[in-house]
């Protein structure tokens, strides 16, 4: 809006309010033609910045530095158009004042005096810090008036403002223990606005509160002298059009959605949402749009091969430190390896820390309790907890029947939920003791997963038709029931069976174990992971495919495709900073990398032997490292590149680097659990 002197420069109201209150959170102090006397309701008479520090005659109203010019003696500039540029649809008007509220909000407030000065756009007008002004001191009855003024005139709007100020007003009241008064509000303004009569008796029950604190806990609300009138005064602000009443933080906000979308649109990016970043390959800039470099962020090299496993590697798992890493597999046996800091730019130490044993048979799911102390194991129908720190052997469960397929942990680290073949969902607490089951379930539990945020189960696997045969097989995908005792086909099988079986999703609520959604699936299911937020779930499906699913819609949000995956158990992860990377293994030996908001594919990571890649898991702590293992009864771990690519050395320098990793060495254990470093074929 243009200032109405043409000819001279009027100081606009002051604009003085907390940093939630509204688009201007700073007044004009120490200019002339300050009008009202506005102050922020707390008696300050300055805006809590100053640009030096104040000396003899620099008076409440008076800058602590000197001015070179007055406000009168600039000069008014007069451009041709309306908008920014010729050739862009920006609004000029829109700009200035966006520049003028920002001004304000850091503290520069005569340089953006000067801007309206020069420019003629106010960044309100004298209602507006009217309106401000009135909230924040509690005068009720003309905030509610200049609502009207500033154009608050729909039905609706004005039923939720006059609600919103009989509100604050009630519970001010209570504050000062006038509870007539606040009764009054209740019964001749509150209550003829129809209000939902469970919300009424809720604020009706604050009377019987016994003090103040107990008033404030129960209404969640902070008192006066705290910031429910800025609150307040950014409820209201909804209600009015944003050209009068700038919404708070305008530009920033603006700035913030374009960072977004140049993240969103960063196919490979994989760093932190910063402007202050330290490292200077991972902050965002203004000056520049953002691309990351995929040669410095995505991790597409193999730095570090562990070798061990005598047999396939079906399983593995980072610990929630992230430097710690669980692997096991068909030999019987799970290892825990030990990852050391980097010593300098291309070294990295790893360890065989723990070879756990004690297995009847292949061992087909890990997972690390939530302070990573203990690990569990699944073998066949049995799961075992693991003391990490010490490689001992804790105690072994025995309450499923036939193969666990999945371990997960809550969230929280009280326990975790089991799930497998034999149609069982059950809760464990952290000792280990059975605390809770869902019963039998409708499907044969193949994979499972919580939601972080401690609200649902997501469990996938095959519907239960009693029909089916059992054949017994020893191949992979042979079977339909692998036999409980006799070591035949494993989870790392599949076990599609019959062509009539039927593989759903189940979402449960965690809390209540009833059904939120069963949603029939085509094809089988093998794995399911959550995404960070809890809103996606990732599941493998066979043949060749893996979906996104929206647990809020319970629909698919995208398919990936590209990987092979007919025959085997193959996990997929979430990757990256935002987890906005999908990553997979594949029946071809290969591992798979897709955008996840667009399905581009992005890489095809080549490097392990015949055989198929049966799983992979990004590190928790290091957004630049992820591994994957594999049939060729390796591990590796890959890493954004370094200066040179890995390579492989003479057995003289392995022994002298004493299995020391970046694309140095492999690591082997030698049977005792010690490290043993030795040279093996790429």
């Amino acid at each position: 809006m243009r200032l109405t002197d043409a000819d001279g420069f009027q100081e606009p109201s002051s604009y003085d309010s907390g940093p939630e209150a509204g688009p201007s959170s700073f007044g004009l102090d120490g200019v002339v033609g300050r009008p009202m006397g506005i102050t922020n309701g707390h008696g300050a008479s300055t805006n809590g910045y100053s640009n030096g520090t104040s000396g003899p005659g620099c008076g409440p109203h008076q800058p602590s530095h000197t001015r070179k010019a007055s406000s009168s003696s600039i000069a008014r500039v007069n451009l041709p158009g309306t908008t920014l540029y010729d050739d862009t649809f920006v609004d000029r008007e829109e700009f200035v004042r966006l520049v003028i509220q920002s001004l304000r909000d850091v503290g520069y407030i005569e340089s953006a005096a000067t801007l309206e000065a020069e420019s003629g756009y106010t960044m309100e007008t004298s209602e507006v810090s009217k309106f401000r002004q009135y909230v924040l001191d509690g005068a009720w009855e003309q905030a509610e008036t200049m609502l009207v003024r500033l154009g608050v005139s729909d039905e609706e709007g004005l039923w939720e403002v006059r609600f919103l100020i009989s509100q604050q007003k009630y519970l001010e009241l209570l504050e000062e223990e006038n509870t007539t008064a606040a009764l009054h509000v209740l019964r001749n303004e509150i209550a003829p606005l129809d209000v939902d009569p469970d919300q009424l008796h809720s604020l009706s029950s604050l009377m019987m509160c016994t003090d103040v604190a107990d008033l404030r806990q129960r209404a969640g609300w902070d008192g006066v002298s705290g910031s429910s009138r800025r609150r307040l005064l950014s409820h209201l602000q909804q209600y009015i059009p944003s050209s009068l009443m700038i919404p708070p933080r305008r530009l920033s906000t603006l700035l913030g959605h374009s960072l977004q979308y140049q993240r969103a649109n960063c196919l490979y990016h994989n760093a932190p949402l910063s402007l202050t970043s330290p490292n200077p390959k991972s902050s965002f800039t203004l000056y520049a749009d953002h691309q990351c470099d995929k040669d410095k962020c995505f991790p597409r090299v193999t730095t570090t091969i562990l070798e061990g496993h005598v047999d396939e590697v079906w399983a593995i798992e980072w610990s929630h430190c992230g430097r710690r890493l669980a692997s096991a597999g068909s030999d019987r046996c799970a290892v825990i390896w030990r990852i050391g800091p980097e010593t300098d730019s291309s070294i990295r130490t790893y360890s065989a820390e723990h070879v756990l044993r004690d297995h009847t048979f292949p061992v087909g799911y890990l997972a690390w309790s939530l302070d990573d102390s203990v690990l569990l194991t699944a073998s066949e129908h049995t799961i075992k907890m693991w003391n990490t720190k010490t490689g001992m052997h804790i105690r072994a469960l025995d309450a499923h029947n036939d193969t666990v397929t999945s371990l997960a942990w809550l969230p929280d680290g009280s326990g975790f939920i089991s799930g497998g073949l034999d149609r069982k969902i059950i809760l464990w607490d952290a000792d280990g003791k059975q605390r809770d089951t869902w019963g039998t379930t409708s499907i044969r539990v193949t994979d499972l997963a919580i939601t972080p945020d401690f609200t649902r189960v997501v469990a996938v696997g095959m519907h239960y038709l009693a029909s089916l045969p059992s054949s017994g097989g020893n191949g992979r995908g042979e079977s339909v029931t692998p036999p409980t005792g006799g070591g035949g086909a494993h989870p790392h099988n599949a076990t599609n069976g019959s062509t009539g079986s039927e593989n759903r999703m189940i979402i449960y609520d965690l809390a209540t174990k009833q059904t939120e959604a069963s949603i029939r699936l085509d094809g089988e299911l093998t794995s399911v992971k959550i995404s960070y937020d809890s809103q996606f779930a990732l599941i493998n499906q066979a043949p060749d495919e893996i979906h996104l699913w929206d647990l809020s819609t319970g629909r698919i949000a995208r398919k990936f495709t590209g990987q092979r995956q007919g025959r085997h158990v193959i996990r997929s992860c979430f990757g990256g900073i935002d987890g906005n990377f999908i990553v997979s293994g594949s029946e071809d030996g290969n591992v798979y990398v897709w955008h996840r908001d667009t399905g581009t594919l992005l890489e095809v990571l080549t490097g392990h032997g015949a055989g198929s890649v049966n799983s992979v898991t990004w590190n928790p702590m290091n957004e630049r490292m992820f591994a994957s293992c594999s049939d060729d009864n390796t591990i590796r771990i890959w890493e954004a590149p370094e200066v040179q690519e890995p390579i492989l050395t003479s057995e003289q320098d392995l022994e002298e680097t004493a299995g020391k990793g970046k694309g140095k060495s492999r690591e082997r254990w030698d049977g005792e659990g010690g490290s043993n470093p030795r040279p093996a074929p790429l």
